[in-house]
């Protein structure tokens, strides 16, 4: 079951609201506009508010999903941790737009919302003073994420291993943006 369940999981993450939701619209793909990420951020560059609003809905839940669906079927948080990782890494690298995808924030942010509500709430907290602060979305994202991990190694340590490797996973997808933050390139709101 586990297994089966992290295959559809990734399948799950692979869809790309952002790509979806443009095309539906008529607007521009998001990978050739804006930053080329297709993410809730970029769409709100290129294609306004209530797509990007509805992207980031999208990307939370294919994060969300899976944990829930996991939680019913009676997996233990170990094992749903990875099957939220799955959707994770489907979102970063989907098999239906040739492997190129978003970051992941908001996917991760469904995962931790699944695994543990306090963590995914601190996330968010996190990420919307950095970027209040700071103007740029990328940073709040890198300062977000790993801030989630000792409160989730405290409450849910089976959840811990998946959850660096997720944190791994979206710092490797931000090195652009780590390059650029370092030069003062990087793009602000």
């Amino acid at each position: 079951m586990f297994w089966l369940l992290a295959i559809l999981a990734y399948l799950l993450g692979s869809l790309s609201f952002a790509i979806l939701l443009s095309r539906l619209a008529g607007g521009p793909d998001p990978r050739a506009s804006g930053s080329g990420n297709p993410g809730a951020t970029n769409m709100l560059r290129v294609a306004g508010k209530k797509l990007a609003v509805m992207t980031l809905i999208g990307d939370l839940f294919k994060g969300l999903l899976p944990i829930l669906i996991a939680k019913l079927l009676g997996l233990s948080l170990h094992q749903q941790a990875w099957i939220g990782l799955a959707a994770v890494v489907g979102h970063l690298y989907p098999l239906y737009f040739r492997f190129r995808g978003g970051k992941g924030v908001a996917t991760a942010a469904g995962m931790l919302l699944g695994l543990y509500p306090p963590a995914a709430l601190l996330a968010l907290a996190t990420w919307a003073l950095v970027f209040l602060l700071t103007r740029t979305s990328s940073l709040a994202s890198l300062i977000a994420t790993p801030l989630t991990l000792p409160l989730l190694a405290w409450q849910q340590p089976e959840a811990l291993l998946p959850a660096c490797v997720l944190t791994g996973l979206i710092v490797w997808r931000h090195r652009n943006n780590l390059r650029d933050l370092f030069a003062g390139r990087e793009r602000r709101f």
